[in-house]
């Protein structure tokens, strides 16, 4: 054998030979569309959070992965406290798509988080199946003139529906049945940042 297969041979365990290429190209899709992978995923049919399998493959042979985003100029970035992995572009000049999408999903968590304390309630229920936002809320929120002005300045023209429809499709929210939605812990993540810097300023 030649040195070049000699040193493909002894490749360590946990690399491609590991990974089926579906679950890795699961993976890429998923980030492709702007979403996080949390650990746990909301199954509509059993209604209750269940252990999301692309989570922990990645979590598994995150050392592979994060190779792998490298090759391919992005950066691999696991958040441990709020359980979620998302891809961020290695270059220093974040595309103006990306600063939007960014902006977007800020506007609508700051709008959610704002609601939900000025209702009284502690923002920790955002993220609980049990809790979180109800048919009432979602109506009281629809119905302020003031955050739908917010919102159609961030270019959810039709409100609020899309609004959390653009959050469910990053997996930043649940839904959890008709007219109830919740954080996932990623959105949940968010929003406390979101709520941190708020507080500092």
């Amino acid at each position: 054998m030649t040195e070049t297969e000699n040193s493909l041979s002894a490749a360590p365990v946990g690399s491609f030979e590991q990974i089926l290429p579906a679950h890795s190209a699961a993976i890429y899709r998923e980030f492709q569309a702007g979403r996080v992978i949390v650990r746990d995923v909301w199954d509509n049919n059993r209604s209750e959070l269940r252990a999301n399998p692309r989570y922990n493959l990645l979590y598994n042979h995150l050392s592979h992965f994060r190779t792998f985003y490298e090759h391919l100029g992005s950066e691999l970035v696991f958040n441990e406290t709020g359980a979620f992995f998302f891809l961020k572009e290695s270059s220093d000049d974040e595309s103006e798509e990306h600063d939007e999408n960014a902006f977007r999903v800020q506007v609508v968590l700051l709008l959610i988080g704002r609601y939900f304390a000025r209702s009284g309630r502690d923002l920790d229920y955002l993220g609980r199946p049990d809790a979180g936002l109800n048919e009432q809320d979602l109506e009281a929120m629809a119905g302020d003139d003031e955050y739908q002005d917010i919102l159609r300045a961030a270019r959810f023209e039709k409100g609020l529906t899309e609004a959390l429809d653009y959050l469910e499709k990053r997996n930043l929210v649940f839904r959890a049945g008709a007219g109830r939605y919740f954080l996932s812990s990623a959105g949940l993540y968010f929003l406390g940042q979101l709520v941190q810097e708020y507080e500092q300023t």
